[in-house]
């Protein structure tokens, strides 16, 4: 029996009944001395929670049973046998059913032994051509374009429906294929430590291969290599950090010697790229409500060597601040469905009623930055969200109640790179695409208030 195969068991199952991914996989991957049990593990349990909706739905057809009907351990077990038939080549067929079985048998599930052997071979059986929707293509039906997105395309269904309607068929099938495509790891280069240059010379020392990111300035993709494996893990010299996340960090345009307020820190990534950007003679307060975000907030900046930020822990509703900042950063807690890639979890996680829930939410948290931005400061708001009741509605929502705040481009400060002016919006917010850029759904808008 493959230690991957139980390792990835149980973070399934772990995921499945609520515990973060990144919590789960840490528990149950890191125990196993052989990196590529690790790696599979990671690739079992992240690929099996990406195409739950299509691995479901053959497990369904091919069952002849509801998935209600069909004991948690055991659907486990048959969600990701199915997901090494279907999408992992290099495991032969016969492997992946006859561990399935075994998996079944040493959970104490060896009653449905038989059951699991038999749908498997029946997916296996059907894995050139599995019976998912068929692309109906720009001019189908929108019943069946729903079923393309969400069955094959393996997102929610609610979810898939709102893309649809909102940027059509064709973007909405790029951007269902982004998220099912596993990411590619990405650095920042820490600017208080080293250069992007600097960094991947030494990286390319220690066996990883990168490549300079497309749109964000300090970012470095992986190729090949394990980062985290180096000797240079641990030093502050970089942290993972999403390219999109990246620019977000840069449209805050910290500067030499302003005060930053990052109303939201944690974990930390951003804040580092704030205290790069305020120097020396600069300062950033870094504040979060939750006492573990706080410690992990100030593990990462330790590291990092960010000795121009400062501690805080507070709500950002009760603003504890006179207007003292030039800028407050607010990186808004969201549904994170513009993340669904690198997080394959969330889509399933959350529902249509979460958006007016943190919609709320955010635009408290608006008002609370904005009266700690002194005359003539900047207010940047930004999400992770994919969904315009958080993003574009809680900007025009709170610029329609204050009138000395005004949304300002990239430039409107001084020079600004064409990477990031080329992800900015007519209307004057940054805003990233898979189809159009090949980065996660970012959203942030800079607001300026009056003299």
């Amino acid at each position: 029996m493959s230690p991957a195969r139980m390792a990835a068991y149980w973070a399934l199952r772990a995921v499945l009944e609520g515990e973060d991914l990144p919590r789960a996989l840490v528990r149950e991957r890191d125990r196993l001395p052989d990196e590529r049990d690790r790696a599979l593990v990671t690739e079992l349990t992240t690929g099996t929670l990406r195409w739950l909706a299509a691995l479901d739905y053959l497990v369904v057809r091919t069952s002849g049973r509801p998935t209600s009907r069909l004991d948690p351990e055991v659907l486990a077990v048959l969600r990701l046998g199915a997901y090494q038939l279907l999408y992992l080549d290099r495991i032969p067929a016969s492997a992946a059913v006859n561990e399935s079985v075994t998996l079944a048998k040493r959970i104490g599930k060896a009653s449905a032994s038989g059951l699991v052997n038999a749908v498997l071979r029946r997916v296996a059986d059907t894995a050139e051509r599995p019976a998912l929707p068929r692309n109906p293509g720009p001019h189908g039906s929108r019943a069946a374009q729903l079923a393309y997105l969400s069955v094959a395309g393996s997102h929610p269904a609610w979810l898939a429906a709102r893309w649809l309607d909102r940027v059509g068929f064709e973007r909405a099938v790029a951007w269902v294929r982004f998220n099912n495509r596993a990411p590619a790891l990405t650095l920042r280069a820490n600017r208080l430590r080293t250069t992007v240059e600097d960094l991947s010379r030494r990286l390319a020392e220690h066996g990883v291969e990168t490549t300079p990111t497309r749109w964000a300035r300090d970012g470095l993709s992986v190729v090949t290599g394990t980062p985290l494996r180096t000797p240079l893990a641990g030093q502050g010299l970089f942290v993972v950090q999403d390219e999109a996340s990246q620019l977000v960090a840069e449209l805050v345009a910290a500067r030499p010697g302003e005060r930053v307020l990052d109303a939201c820190a944690a974990p930390g990534g951003k804040t580092t790229a704030l205290a790069a950007g305020v120097g020396e003679r600069g300062l950033v307060v870094a504040a979060e409500l939750r006492s573990p975000r706080v410690r992990l907030l100030q593990e990462i900046v330790r590291e990092c060597g960010a000795d121009a930020v400062r501690f805080v822990r507070h709500d950002l509703r009760q603003p504890p601040f006179h207007p003292v900042f030039d800028c407050v950063f607010v990186d808004a807690p969201c549904t994170g469905l513009g993340t669904v890639r690198r997080d394959p979890e969330i889509r399933w996680r959350r529902q249509a009623d979460d958006l007016s829930r943190m919609a709320t939410l955010q635009r408290a948290l608006v008002e609370g930055a904005a009266a700690v931005v002194r005359p003539g400061g900047r207010l940047v708001y930004a999400t992770c969200s994919s969904e315009p009741e958080e993003n574009q509605a809680v900007v025009r929502a709170f610029l329609a109640d204050h009138a000395e705040f005004a949304l300002v481009p990239p430039g409107a400060g001084g020079p600004v790179r064409d990477e990031l002016q080329s992800v900015t919006t007519g209307e004057g917010w940054l805003a990233t695409t898979p189809d159009e850029h090949g980065l996660e759904l970012f959203f942030a808008a800079t607001l300026r208030r009056a003299e």
